[in-house]
């Protein structure tokens, strides 16, 4: 039986690199690959290109799961629902987008930035007193995310190993088989709508209430998608915050002269800057199952000189796009703005939603914890962390540090 956030093969797959380390492809013009499941590909990696991919609507989610479009993923996960936020497009897509928004503005997010301060100073107390050495990610990396979304979902007690349990199934890659993944989805969507239930009949001041009101008040959400919807909140809420920490600690603590984390410690501004670099810098997996952000085209579309037929499938690699040497430096600045807005996010009517709240989490955690242990190292080196596998992100399962 695995543990929360733990996938089967997860420690049993040795010599695998920090995300940091790995080697992206060169961008060039688009050119066709397959897809794990056989099914053609154009491969997308410079910057405007897959910008292009990304914003223009000849080339959209929802065409991926039309009658008769090609299989793009083996097992079926979370993120393959087509009836979800991520894989609706046009007026659908914004009336369910609109929902939500207004929770993950910057100046909504802004309003949360002391709680969230005190949150990871609690952690960081917690941290103290465990002692040294310890696991950063058990005490800090995985319980921040997970309770500012539980704050701002009105999720208080919720069971972390089922939390887990149901994140690691909802973005499985190849860790599990897709009986396993349909059952834990089936349990995700009645937890789902048995809260939508609740807080239709008992409103509080959290954005699960709000998303039922609004969706009542509004109509055109129906039920299934208002559930879907909580059920993609509690996961990108945490999961993929999670998952950056993680690994920009390990680029952070594996420096060798330990300058970055000390300017780091410095004040939020600088975070900020890292922060940003690090995202741009740092992928959140290592594109094995999936080649970038998957889109179908829709009609005939010319990305980059190359001409893309009509139903094609197309893969917007944005960790290629991240690296273009056109836009980015080669060498990682990590204190200097960036020249261009990176990826990382997306772009276009998908843009992530809550990557204010990510911003933030990350910058606070980063800042605070360098400046409560600047003498913060790894105990082990970087070969020997064992990593979070079979899912469409990786981070570390644990991460031994010491002061």
């Amino acid at each position: 039986m695995t543990t929360a956030h733990q996938a089967p093969d997860a420690a049993d797959a040795p010599g695998l690199v920090p995300l940091h380390c790995l080697r992206h492809a060169e961008p060039g013009p688009p050119r066709l690959a397959a897809l794990p499941t056989g099914t053609p590909v154009w491969l997308v990696t410079r910057h405007p290109d897959v910008r292009q991919v990304l914003t223009d609507p000849r080339i959209n989610r929802s065409a991926l799961y039309a009658p008769g479009a090609p299989p793009v993923t083996l097992v079926p996960n979370l993120l393959d629902d087509p009836d979800t936020l991520l894989n609706l497009d046009g007026e659908e897509h914004q009336r369910l987008r609109r929902t939500v928004q207004r929770a993950f503005t910057p100046r909504a997010i802004a309003r949360w930035r002391p709680w969230v301060a005190s949150v990871v100073d609690g952690l960081l107390d917690g941290l103290a007193a465990e002692g040294s050495p310890t696991d950063v990610v058990a005490a800090f990396s995985r319980p921040l995310p997970v309770a500012v979304i539980s704050r701002l979902m009105g999720l208080e007690g919720l069971d972390l190993e089922r939390l887990g349990h149901w994140s690691d199934h909802a973005l499985s890659a190849t860790a599990y088989t897709a009986e396993e993944i349909g059952l834990a989805m089936q349990e995700f969507g009645e937890f789902g709508h048995r809260l939508v239930v609740e807080r239709r009949k008992n409103p509080g001041e959290d954005l699960v209430s709000s998303l039922v009101e609004a969706a009542d008040r509004t109509g055109g959400v129906d039920e299934r998608q208002l559930t879907s919807l909580v059920c993609g909140l509690v996961v990108a809420g945490h999961e993929t915050t999670m998952t950056t920490l993680g690994n920009a600690l390990v680029y952070l603590l594996g420096a060798d002269d330990g300058a970055a984390w000390a300017r780091i410690a410095e004040g939020e501004e600088q975070a900020a800057a890292a922060a940003e670099q690090l995202l741009r810098a740092v992928p959140l997996g290592d594109n094995t199952t999936l080649p970038g952000q998957l889109r179908r085209a829709v009609e005939d579309v010319e990305i980059g000189g190359v001409l893309i037929p009509a139903g094609s499938v197309v893969a917007a690699d944005t960790r290629s796009a991240n690296h273009d040497p056109a836009v980015y430096p080669e060498h990682l600045e990590l204190f200097e703005p960036l020249p261009t807005p990176s990826l990382t996010f997306g772009a276009g009517p998908h843009h992530c939603l809550g990557a204010w709240l990510a911003r933030m989490e990350l910058e606070l955690g980063l800042h605070r914890l360098a400046a409560r242990f600047p003498g913060l190292r790894l105990v082990e080196p970087v070969e020997a962390i064992a990593w979070r596998q079979g899912l469409l992100t990786r981070s570390p399962l644990r991460l031994a540090v010491a002061w």
